[in-house]
């Protein structure tokens, strides 16, 4: 039980983390700066062709002005808390970071022109978590109930994602990989995840991200 109620130290870490460089970008040229934010990392084709590999983790922790990294932490609070206590401190990491680099490797490939950066691919792997969840645990009431409203939530936000200025490939990417890595992980705390699920959903993020790779390089 004690599992269960603990503190959400991740969640409340990668918030600090968040706020802490959009105030380091706000005073060194502003975060809607483009100079700024290809300094800090954000994602830039040309520049990953170059060799910077980095520039697929750093994006998820850098914001484009107050109302997106607003939106962003005050979903990461209130789904990350959720999240940790279910799947467990380290595995929440791990899908956070997981997720984070699969949408923008997503992104990479899909949106080649266009600067991104954002927590956003990171969080819509957290919903594929949830999404995980009601899949195999669809018997608990409460899961099969937010997974639902996640899905509706998943949904309209692909829908307006037409028609406004979002990474939808960063967002699809993140949610994909998200789904399947809460598989990988497991989730001990609620109950057993098959092993062959396990293995094939390893496999699946190993040869989907590399042949995305592949594709993004050729492009």
């Amino acid at each position: 039980m004690a599992s269960w109620t603990r503190k959400p130290y991740i969640t409340y870490g990668l918030i600090v983390i968040n706020v802490i460089v959009f105030l380091l970008m706000t005073l060194l040229g502003g975060s809607e700066n483009v100079s700024t934010l290809i300094a800090f990392g954000a994602k830039v084709n040309t520049l990953i062709l170059e060799g910077q590999w980095w520039r697929f983790i750093t994006p998820m922790f850098l914001h484009i002005g107050f109302e997106h990294i607003l939106l962003n932490m005050i979903t990461l609070y209130f789904i990350g808390t959720q999240i940790e206590a279910f799947f467990g401190s380290g595995r929440f990491l791990a899908l956070y970071l997981l997720s984070g680099i699969g949408g923008n490797i997503a992104s990479f490939t899909f949106n080649p022109t266009a600067l991104s950066a954002g927590a956003s691919t990171a969080l819509f792997g957290l919903f594929g978590a949830f999404l995980m969840l009601g899949e195999s645990f669809r018997e608990n009431p409460y899961i099969r109930a937010m997974s639902r409203q996640f899905l509706l939530l998943v949904i309209l936000n692909v829908i307006f994602g037409f028609s406004g200025n979002v990474d939808l490939a960063g967002h699809l990417g993140g949610l994909a990989t998200g789904f399947l890595a809460a598989y990988v992980v497991g989730v001990p705390m609620i109950g057993k995840v098959p092993l062959m699920k396990r293995l094939v959903s390893l496999l699946a993020i190993i040869f989907v991200g590399g042949l995305l790779l592949i594709m993004g390089f050729k492009i």
